[in-house]
């Protein structure tokens, strides 16, 4: 297959079932865009640049720039195949955006936003990452932003002991086999969404840290005001200001 049928192939097919399948596995994903929004629009200074990481299929970023129109953004991804859905899904909207595929552990290729950043954003990428892969990227996000820019991240978290960690797992699962109604052969019931869970993560090397970690990475970079916006069991957004 040249390139220019893989082109060809419906990218908007791609964004829907990407997506369907976020809203499947992770339905506050829309109320946790509604937070980070919420969170800008509130501030003195509107967002005129923003940063994207692991833009995915640009959800997280079509939300800002509907809601900001002055608004233009760098979105970073490390699959080509995900910066084409982005653009799928942000059609005319993509005119204001500067896709970059790249590794978002390694931002020296954004050297020329240094400073120039009024927030750099996430929405379930920074799990994939250990600790130390953190702290690294938290301190160059840092780097990107105006004095006064927030650095704000929608991502997931694990519970403080494994007690609770136990207990949402299952909040989890349960969740996932109510919504799928029978209707997905991946989550007819709990044992085999449970193994489904599993491989994802395998596969993804999903690493999620306490919320207590995130956030003391964050004060270590040297953030300012560093909170908690919002929580549902796993899934948080929180975030600071340089």
């Amino acid at each position: 297959m040249d390139s220019s049928s893989i082109q060809a192939y419906s990218a908007s097919a791609r964004v829907g079932a990407y997506d369907a399948d976020m809203d499947l596995m992770h339905p506050n994903r829309h109320k946790m865009a509604d937070v980070i929004v919420a969170v800008l629009a509130a501030s003195e200074r509107q967002p005129e640049v923003v940063v994207d990481l692991g833009t995915g299929t640009g959800f997280l970023l079509e939300r800002i720039l509907r809601r900001f129109p002055s608004c233009r953004a760098i979105a970073m991804d490390g699959s080509g195949e995900m910066i084409a859905m982005a653009q799928s899904r942000l059609g005319s909207l993509a005119g204001r955006v500067e896709f970059r595929i790249g590794d978002f552990r390694e931002l020296g290729a954004l050297a020329a936003v240094v400073n120039c950043a009024d927030a750099v954003l996430s929405g379930y990428a920074l799990h994939h990452l250990n600790l130390q892969e953190k702290a690294r990227t938290l301190g160059q996000c840092r780097t990107l932003l105006k004095p006064g820019g927030w650095f704000l991240n929608a991502d997931l978290v694990i519970a403080d002991d494994d007690f609770l960690e136990s207990l949402v797992q299952r909040m989890r699962v349960e969740g996932i086999v109510d919504r799928a109604q029978g209707g997905d052969p991946r989550f007819g019931d709990r044992e085999e969404t449970r193994r489904f869970l599993d491989e994802l993560e395998r596969k993804e090397c999903d690493q999620p840290q306490r919320l207590a970690e995130d956030l003391r990475i964050m004060q270590a970079c040297g953030f300012r005001h560093v909170t908690l916006f919002w929580k549902d069991t796993r899934e948080v957004v929180y975030g600071a200001i340089r």
